[in-house]
């Protein structure tokens, strides 16, 4: 597909300097000698800028800034960007002044915003999920990388092997045991997510949770041993007991909540009556092209669209405009 890293989190010129993860002494040079620092808060970056208005940007700060010395751990090595260094740290420790809507934090898409006294004025923490269609695509892919990174640091502080407290190390791309000697590395769980069509029709369903009338299109985690083709006609069918015949693939995106990465793929449909999974998915429906510009121009009256900047709204759209080749 040629506008595959067109899609929110594509991609930018973010050079990763994966050598420079070894020389711990100049990471430590760089971090305190210039080098930028974005931060997050329960994997909310800190940004400025009105997302009313579509445009916000990535706060950056020095190593020595006094937000900082709230943070987790040690800085997380992102890359560089012209010669840049850029790191990130984690803050969820410090508490903000105002009481913190647990409900909210965890809800499909956190609408609170935590202003923290000592950023920059302007600057508030804010869902990534919220805000990534009004980053550039070098913010858009930071943020993402610092808030798997992050996450990944969070919730995996001990040792898998012997449950001991591993540190972090190799510029914040490992954990290391410092009982067993076991060297453990971010995972990136794959998920496919497919544009299932008949026709002139495509394949939504819609999520326990959602916000009301939401649809987008199938999706589930490839499983040990399974190919993407597979993992494609198995989810389908189990959700919906549509079965699925030539699958191709489209593109793809890093997906930070917590830690994903979303194949898309185009899978032709060889049957079309649906059965679904209660315990899987709360509906599913064949939507035809004339439907779905209805839903894209908000005047269906059931149904609304996946969010943009997700890849399902991404290959929606691109199938209504006949530009998947």
């Amino acid at each position: 597909m040629r506008l595959a890293e067109t899609v929110t989190f594509g991609g930018s010129d973010l050079d990763r300097c994966a050598a420079e993860r070894k020389d711990a002494a100049t990471l430590a040079r760089n971090l305190a000698e210039g080098g930028q620092v974005i931060v997050l808060w329960r994997g909310k970056p800190l940004v400025a800028g009105d997302p009313a208005k579509g445009a916000c940007g990535l706060v950056r700060l020095k190593a020595n800034d006094p937000i900082l010395r709230d943070a987790e751990e040690g800085a997380i090595f992102l890359g560089r960007i012209e010669g840049q260094a850029i790191f990130a740290m984690d803050i969820s420790g410090w508490t903000p002044p105002e009481p913190v809507d647990e409900a909210q934090i965890g809800a499909f898409l956190d609408p609170t915003v935590q202003l923290h006294p000592g950023a920059p004025e302007g600057s508030a923490f804010r869902e990534l999920r919220a805000i990534m269609t009004t980053l550039t695509a070098r913010d858009a892919e930071l943020a993402a990388t610092a808030r798997a990174l992050g996450n990944w640091h969070l919730s995996h502080g001990f040792c898998s092997r012997c449950g001991v407290a591993s540190a972090m190390t190799e510029g914040g791309w490992q954990r290391l045991c410092p009982d067993c000697g076991a060297h453990h590395f971010p995972r990136t769980d794959p998920v496919v997510i497919m544009l299932i069509t008949r026709g002139e029709r495509v394949l939504l369903g819609r999520s326990p949770g959602w916000p009301e009338g939401m649809f987008s299109l199938l999706a589930g985690f490839v499983e040990p041993g399974e190919t993407i083709e597979a993992a494609v006609r198995r989810e389908v069918f189990e959700e919906t007991a549509v079965r699925v015949g030539r699958v191709d693939y489209l593109a793809n995106q890093p997906w930070p909540f917590p830690a994903s990465l979303m194949i898309g793929c185009r899978g032709e449909a060889i049957s079309e009556e649906i059965a679904i999974d209660p315990a899987e998915i709360e509906a599913a429906r064949w939507v035809t092209r004339s439907e779905l510009l209805q839903v894209f121009a908000g005047e269906h009256p059931e149904i609304r669209p996946a969010r943009r900047g997700a890849i399902a709204h991404f290959l929606l759209e691109n199938w209504l405009a006949d530009r998947l080749d």
